[in-house]
């Protein structure tokens, strides 16, 4: 499969600033407000759908009547990231059909309790796993989800948003080897790239974040500490958001990687797609793929 367009730069996997264990929580928190705010906000005119809307969209365009044959298990969800948002929108869409709505499951290897059953309790059709969750080393799906009766008999998909990027290639073969042989498909969801289209979008974020600040968190001194007089959180976000471009892995790459250590045997029955569509016109893309196990 040819990628859609030549990438910029070779793939480097510099560390990012959020990743590390010294960074303290609290600004960690109010940089993932921020990467939040990206995949939900929408503005007139350049970007006429939210990227947790078109993550709905590409799901159910993709997978078609398979959607609801699925559960979707959310691996490294962090606090829980997009994906109360995406089950938001994907059941929208599914109720408005008349069809059957979908069950989303957050997880992580450092459990986000508090946030998830926050997350939880705003929908009835998102769960979480409060154990350690390894994405390398998941359990089957009988025992991944013995606890969750409503998903019982449901094929699993698993979701990475925003999340493969972080996984360098020895820990994302084992992932990629962990996941053929737990679950029935996964599907990886990227905001950036290494076109240059990106690099400039990422640009963007510093005024971007001076802009909507006071809009979204003019009740949190800290946030406006952190963005405007010390403005660690901006810098973190756009600092981070380059190597995350650096990190990202175009679609032949990992089905390179998929095939370099899974065999073609166990591969046969499995279908890999991929394509990148326009979120905020001209230059922000949001990269998909989706590999499912065929009947």
């Amino acid at each position: 499969m040819a990628d859609s367009e030549t990438v910029w730069l070779r793939r480097r996997h510099f560390f990012e600033v959020n990743d590390q264990p010294w960074f303290p929580q609290t600004l960690r928190e109010k940089v993932q407000d921020y990467l939040t705010l990206g995949w939900i906000n929408k503005f007139p005119f350049i970007q006429p759908v939210s990227p947790a809307a078109l993550v709905s969209r590409i799901l159910s365009t993709v997978l078609g009547p398979r959607t609801t044959k699925y559960v979707y298990v959310d691996f490294a969800s962090g606090a829980g990231g997009p994906t109360p948002h995406i089950e938001n929108h994907l059941n929208g869409e599914l109720r408005a059909s008349g069809k059957e709505e979908v069950k989303f499951v957050l997880t992580d290897i450092s459990p986000h309790v508090g946030a998830w059953e926050t997350a939880r309790k705003h929908s009835k059709n998102i769960s979480y796993i409060p154990q350690s969750v390894d994405a390398t080393n998941a359990p089957a799906a009988e025992t991944l989800l013995k606890d969750l009766p409503e998903v019982k008999g449901k094929k699993v998909m698993r979701l990475f948003s925003l999340a493969f990027h972080h996984f360098d290639d020895d820990l994302a073969a084992k992932v990629l080897e962990n996941t053929i042989e737990t679950s029935d498909g996964f599907c990886i969801f990227e905001l950036q790239s290494r076109h240059f289209s990106s690099f400039i979008l990422v640009s963007l974020l510093w005024p971007l974040a001076m802009l909507i600040t006071p809009y979204y968190f003019w009740h949190s001194p800290g946030h406006l500490f952190f963005t405007y007089l010390v403005p660690i959180v901006p810098f973190i976000w756009v600092y981070d958001g380059y190597i995350s471009c650096l990190r990202t892995r175009t679609p032949n790459e990992v089905e390179a990687l998929l095939h370099r250590h899974v065999s073609s045997e166990k591969l046969a029955k499995w279908k890999f797609q991929s394509g990148r569509e326009c979120f905020i016109w001209p230059i922000g893309y949001l990269n998909w793929i989706i590999c499912q196990k065929e009947d």
